[in-house]
């Protein structure tokens, strides 16, 4: 079993100064913290990878191919494999846990 805490996984990532922190790798998926200043711009690129977002904190609009949505804290949203997608309108401080799977590249 791996156990990780949000606050302490916040906290490496913040002090290294990078948008995102890989935290856990495995044959089948891996997962991460990214996050987003308010009015900072998400310079994504489609991933291979399909991929589940959990909106830890903040808002902003996220859009997904052609659909456009409001997420903050709870949502939950799914990017299929190869679909361009990128946060939008950061209101507020933004951070996620992303979930690829298979593992990202």
């Amino acid at each position: 079993m791996k156990v990780f805490r949000l606050d302490d996984l916040e906290a490496e990532r913040a002090a290294n100064e990078g948008a995102y922190l890989g935290f856990l790798r495995e044959r089948n998926m891996s997962a991460g913290l990214y996050a987003l200043r308010a009015g900072e711009l998400d310079p994504q690129k489609p991933h291979a990878q399909d991929e589940i977002y959990l909106v830890v904190s903040g808002r902003a609009l996220i859009t997904v191919g052609e659909e456009t949505t409001h997420v903050a804290r709870g949502s939950v949203v799914y990017v299929p494999a190869g679909t361009p997608h990128r946060f939008h309108h950061v209101t507020e401080d933004l951070n996620v846990m992303v979930v690829f799977s298979p593992p990202e590249a």
